[in-house]
Parts: C-alpha cells; structure tokens; sequence
C-alpha cells in the first residue's frame, strides 16, 4: 500500500496528462556555473520538444551575453502552438521551423 502511495502524484499526472517532467532551470544554473568558461565563443545546440518551455534553452537564451556564446540553436517539432521568434527575441539566431 506505501508503494502505491508513494507513486500518487505520477499516477494522477498520467491521469491529467501532465506527464512532462523538466528540469528546473535552478538545478541548471547550479551546475552550469561550474562551466562558463567552456562556453565562450561556442554554439550551443538543444534539440527539445519545445523552446518556450525548455528550461535549457531558457537558461541559455538568459545567459547569452553573460557566457559569451558565440550562437545558441534549437530544433523542436512543430506543434500546434508553435511561434516563430523574431529577431528582437533572439540574440543571435532566428528560429525557423
């Protein structure tokens, strides 16, 4: 019974289909400090599912300056709330899908 208990909150998400699970840009930040120098002058690549919500791309998307990135790329499927970003959005690179 503990077992079953233990594992309510996934059951209930598969339940309401919020079975998405991200890793919080907190957790990120934390790690990735560690690394700043390693990505100056570097294109950094994140295939996600989508960039509004990925926090990788997010942290990224923040830290551009600040790490010293030289392009940040993403790719992701095209869904139905999809957008394109704009020039003014990005800091480097245009999004298409």
């Amino acid at each position: 019974m503990a077992k079953k208990s233990a594992n309510a909150n996934l059951h209930k998400a598969k339940i309401e289909k919020k079975d998405e699970f991200y890793t919080q840009l907190k957790d990120i930040a934390n790690e990735l400090k560690h690394y700043k120098n390693h990505f100056k002058n570097k294109v950094v690549y994140c295939n996600c599912d989508d960039p509004l919500a990925s926090n990788f791309f997010k942290y990224f998307f923040l830290n551009f300056k600040y790490l010293g990135l030289k392009e940040l790329i993403t790719t992701c499927y095209k869904s139905q709330n999809f957008r394109e970003f704009s020039a003014e959005d990005s800091p480097k690179k245009i999004l298409r899908d």
